[in-house]
């Protein structure tokens, strides 16, 4: 069996910084790499593959899942429920849009009296 490589720190910092500035979003290590949850819900999860490539797992309205899955690289298809996504994650990730995404996720997993409080981003903008 392949060792999981560690998530870079910067990585993990910058992820943090996103997402740990959503009401109640806390951070946390996981069975493998790293999750951040609200209210026991997870909004997203990065780890390395035993192919030594990391992914970040995060929620999308289940509608849009299908359109993720058909742009392909760097999008796969993830069988942890109807809303699961995932992007593959290098030092070619637009962590623009990845902020975009996250925004996305934590509105899908989180209460609605704590997804009203977050600013999403305008669709097309940026």
């Amino acid at each position: 069996m392949t060792a999981r490589p560690d998530v870079p720190d910067e990585w993990i910092d910058r992820l943090g910084t996103i997402l740990t500035a959503f009401p109640e979003c806390t951070e946390e290590r996981a069975w493998v790499g790293f999750r951040w949850r609200v209210r026991g819900s997870t909004v997203a999860h990065v780890f390395g593959g035993e192919d030594q490539l990391f992914r970040l797992i995060f929620r999308a309205e289940p509608g849009e899942v299908p359109a993720f899955e058909n742009l392909g690289h760097p999008y796969f298809r993830v069988d942890w429920g109807e809303s699961t996504v995932g992007i593959m994650v290098d030092e070619e990730t637009d962590w623009d849009e990845v902020t975009e995404l996250l925004t996305d996720s934590y509105c899908v997993q989180a209460p609605a009296s704590l997804a009203a409080l977050v600013e999403r981003p305008e669709p097309g903008a940026g």
